[in-house]
């Protein structure tokens, strides 16, 4: 049993968990996730791989590269194998060990210090951590980097997205120093959307360019990693090394390819929707849209109200509405402010715009 937690707390967690079990509508991305509909996303038969060589990963691997317009791509089991893998190539072939990054980099929040533990880089966060970054942050930077790390949209703000001049700038600055510029595409999908561009016209930029298949379109876990023939290479190496190359691969892979069909071509339709939901909130009581308008398929919504009260009221939803919308909010500096995390997909798209806004005006009274 978990510090803290007792037979009180977990009866919470059960009554929760049925909750949303019970729901038939979500407010948020794709619905609640279930089992049965995420192996449906594994067509019947799908070509097996044999320690991530043919089958659905080869199939997987040649589609990415002909989306993003990169020579090569390797399927890894996570993201954080992904990354960390690529940013040791490159800072073994630059003979540089530091890393820039914004401070809300998943690299430097969400890893446990991986990066300086396991592959023996340094972290250096560039910037404010309630802005994007910017040109003007980079030019304080005098040692020679290893690499830049770009995340696309910056998830931590809401999904927010730098000009397209300011990021051909930022990785312009990347490659006048010698070093690689990497694209942290997480939620790229979203972000080519928000460009008005091709996934390709953005990958372009970069070196290297990682995507992830279960956010955005909504696969079962696993991504990828593009760039040179020879950088994916050592990648693919680094991914055996770390235990990524399991004996078969195919599942996460052939549920990629069927979303990344199925949904890919629906993120402009996503952002449009993201839109219309931020002008139909923007004049509740205690409603703050960031940004504002959406730049992605994604937003955050600050609400004026208590961590129990927004608890209450998602309760009531779920159990009376049949609607989930979150199981808590993110706290903020104001504990009379709570931060929510909109991300777009189909189960958004299946509620009308009126049924979202009631259900704001809920969580937010």
């Amino acid at each position: 049993m978990a510090a803290g937690a007792g037979p009180d707390t977990d009866r919470m967690d059960d009554d929760l968990r049925a909750l949303r079990d019970a729901c038939e509508r979500a407010l948020t991305g794709h619905g609640i996730q279930r089992a049965d509909d995420l192996l449906a996303t594994i067509p019947p038969g799908t070509a097996v791989d044999r320690y991530g060589e043919g089958g659905a990963v080869a199939d997987l691997e040649t589609a990415v590269t002909e989306i993003l317009g990169l020579p090569a791509a390797v399927y890894l089991p996570s993201g954080t194998m992904a990354q960390q893998s690529t940013l040791r190539v490159h800072a073994d072939r630059r003979g540089r060990r530091t890393v820039v990054f914004h401070p809300e980099c998943h690299l430097d929040r969400h890893e446990g210090g991986a990066l300086e533990r396991l592959q023996g880089l340094v972290g250096r966060p560039i910037g404010d951590r309630n802005r994007l970054l910017e040109l003007s942050d980079l030019a304080g930077v005098a040692e020679p980097p290893a690499a830049l790390v770009i995340e696309l949209p910056q998830r931590d703000l809401g999904g927010q997205l730098p000009s397209w001049d300011g990021l051909r700038a930022q990785t312009g600055w990347a490659r006048d120093r010698g070093a690689a510029a990497h694209l942290d595409g997480a939620r790229l999908w979203e972000a080519a959307a928000g460009y008005d561009r091709s996934p390709a016209e953005i990958a372009a930029l970069f070196d290297t360019t990682y995507v992830s298949f279960y956010k955005g379109i909504g696969a079962l876990p696993g991504c990828a990693l593009a760039g040179p023939e020879d950088v994916v290479g050592e990648v693919r190496e680094w991914r055996g090394r770390m235990g990524g190359t399991l004996f078969g691969l195919w599942p996460g892979a052939a549920s990629a390819l069927t979303c990344l069909r199925r949904r890919l071509p629906l993120m402009p339709a996503y952002l449009e929707r993201a839109r219309a939901i931020a002008d139909a909130v923007r004049d509740l009581p205690g409603v703050t849209v960031v940004p504002d308008p959406p730049q992605a398929p994604m937003l955050h919504l600050l609400l004026r109200t208590s961590a129990e009260s927004f608890t209450t009221a998602a309760r009531a939803l779920a159990a009376d509405s049949g609607l989930w919308t979150w199981e808590k909010p993110m706290t903020t500096g104001d504990p009379a402010v709570q931060r929510v995390e909109f991300s777009v997909g189909d189960a958004t798209m299946a509620l009308s715009v009126d049924d979202i806004r009631s259900a704001i005006a809920a969580l937010s009274s």
